[in-house]
């Protein structure tokens, strides 16, 4: 009978191994937590490195790794494409030409492929890199599932879908679930916040001749004691790449204090104050402030699950994309 199946016992053999195989292959095809444990051992340990070297010279890398991550995902998926240089590319467009860390990005680059040429890409050491930074500024770390491939387009006029400055809840919420991610996502997100600057030019407008505005002029959302700080920091028709912190109880430590200046009206961006004027996203403010409201939650552990949902976005795996030779161009 056994015959009568197996010819031989070399294909039995051979049928008994590509069963074992498939489900490696099969899963190799997509993003999971040490993907370069064989291909390139010490990749996620340089990368830590790197990082942690550009942080002790430069804090201000580490908001600005994660925005550029956050920035990435929201376009084209997460693959990169927001480090290609060109005139019409990613990284100039309005949302994007502050964004800073690129050469942390570089160095790792070049770091993995002395250590094991092409196997790396960058927008895994982007994904990484946005982890650690999140943990060189006291927040906790996370696996993060690897294996993206590099995307071989960028454009300027794709960034429009970023969530903006003067977004309304509504318009938050929709550009986030068209990614599929949800209100608890968008609001743990945002929190990375809690770390980094913003240029007046993307707030000073509320401080002035605001339609919503009081006797001062600025917007009523505003703790009056925190206009004339900010007025300080932004005069009319002043410096516009000038940068304020965005958590002005701890800008440099990543924690809960952002969402409780929300709840004192001391947010400094229009779209994030909004989180606490609505009751869709209030609730989560609330939560992650003592558990008040219809959810208690813990912002590091909801910041690094949404983080892990966000860079899954439009991935490419398998044979889609390519591995990066230099990050900032599509290879030749």
């Amino acid at each position: 009978m056994e015959g009568r199946f197996f010819p031989n016992k070399a294909a039995l053999f051979m049928m008994l191994l590509t069963v074992c195989i498939a489900p490696t292959l099969v899963k190799g095809q997509g993003t999971r937590v040490g993907f370069y444990s064989s291909s390139c051992p010490r990749a996620e340990a340089i990368i830590r490195s790197t990082v942690q070297a550009h942080f002790k010279s430069d804090p201000t890398v580490a908001p600005g790794l994660l925005r550029m991550h956050f920035h990435d995902c929201f376009v084209q998926g997460c693959d990169g494409s927001i480090l290609i240089d060109g005139p019409n590319a990613e990284k100039t467009a309005g949302p994007n030409r502050l964004l800073r860390g690129y050469e942390v990005i570089d160095d790792a680059k070049t770091q993995l492929e002395a250590a094991c040429a092409g196997v790396v890409s960058c927008a895994d050491i982007l994904a990484l890199a946005a982890r650690d930074s999140v943990f060189l500024t006291n927040g906790r770390s996370w696996a993060v599932p690897t294996g993206r491939r590099d995307g071989r387009v960028s454009l300027a006029s794709d960034t429009a879908n970023l969530p903006g400055f003067r977004d309304s809840v509504d318009v938050q919420k929709q550009k986030f679930a068209d990614l599929g991610l949800n209100t608890l996502d968008l609001v743990a997100l945002v929190g990375g916040h809690t770390i980094g600057t913003g240029a007046c030019q993307f707030f000073s407008y509320r401080l002035y001749n605001f339609t919503n505005t009081t006797s001062s002029g600025a917007d009523a959302s505003i703790d009056p004691s925190f206009v004339s700080q900010l007025q300080s920091l932004c005069p009319q028709n002043g410096d516009g790449t000038r940068r304020v912190a965005l958590d002005t109880g701890s800008p440099s430590r990543f924690d809960a204090s952002f969402f409780a200046n929300l709840r004192s009206g001391r947010g400094v961006l229009e779209s994030d104050q909004k989180l606490w004027t609505d009751a869709s996203t209030k609730t989560f403010v609330q939560g992650f402030l003592s558990g008040k409201g219809s959810t208690q939650l813990d912002f590091n552990t909801e910041f690094a699950k949404s983080m892990v949902k966000m860079s899954k976005i439009g991935v490419k795996t398998g044979t889609d994309g390519e591995i990066r030779k230099i990050c900032s161009a599509i290879n030749a």
